[in-house]
């Protein structure tokens, strides 16, 4: 669960920096091509996003987290850069509760 979370906020982060990029280049560039870019990456990250948080919803309430870390968790993939910091925390928090949980066969 956790590796699931981990690839989806990496995907999400990286395509919001993507979508970030695309957008200056459209509005603040005026580049020709931007427009096209913009709009196949921004419909890639919002569903994408959907699954984030779907996933890091699961992770959350599985790990009890407070409802505050949750709302932060679930925000981290609409800032650009912040979700990478976000799955590094996360991560850390969460790997001892996966290494002390009894193995299942």
């Amino acid at each position: 669960m956790l590796t699931r979370y981990r690839a989806m906020a990496y995907i999400t982060g990286v395509l919001l920096i993507l979508l970030t990029v695309g957008v200056i280049a459209k509005y603040a560039l005026d580049m020709s091509g931007a427009a096209g870019f913009t709009t196949a990456v921004g419909i890639a990250h919002g569903w994408l996003y959907v699954v984030y948080l779907v996933l890091a919803f699961d992770l959350g309430t599985k790990a009890k987290w407070p409802i505050g870390k949750l709302a932060w968790v679930l925000l981290a993939g609409t800032i650009p850069t912040a979700v990478f910091f976000v799955e590094r925390k996360v991560s850390r928090d969460v790997a001892p509760l996966i290494a002390a949980e009894p193995a299942t066969a």
